[in-house]
């Protein structure tokens, strides 16, 4: 899986880096054709009253289609782990529907073969 970071009104530091990677190399696990992975962290705007608001959005592609997440907390790294786990649902969702319709084929082939 190809990651590709980057920050908006922030410095993306290399803990930062390593966090976001490290969370979202992880969804390999549930789904396991993810082609590449686009990660944009950052500040909302420095114009909130009740402080800073983060932002976590990421794009996985995928065969067929394009997952997109966006999280926002006061926390960065806790949106980080919103959109993380946000993104697995969702994969395991895909990959439900994808076993539910190679089972419906082979039901269909096995019927008329008899």
């Amino acid at each position: 899986m190809n990651i590709n970071i980057k920050g908006t009104n922030i410095e993306l530091t290399e803990a930062i880096k390593n966090y976001a990677e490290e969370k979202i190399s992880t969804l390999e696990k549930f789904f396991d054709n993810i082609q590449s992975a686009d990660i944009d962290v950052g500040m909302t705007s420095h114009h909130h009253q009740k402080g800073d608001i983060f932002y976590a959005e990421v794009n996985l592609a995928v065969p067929g289609k394009l997952l997109r997440v966006v999280k926002e907390e006061p926390d960065l790294y806790k949106a980080i782990d919103k959109v993380k786990d946000h993104l697995k649902v969702e994969l395991e969702k895909m990959k439900e529907k994808m076993r539910a319709k190679d089972k419906k084929v082979l039901r269909g082939e096995k019927e008329y073969q008899g």
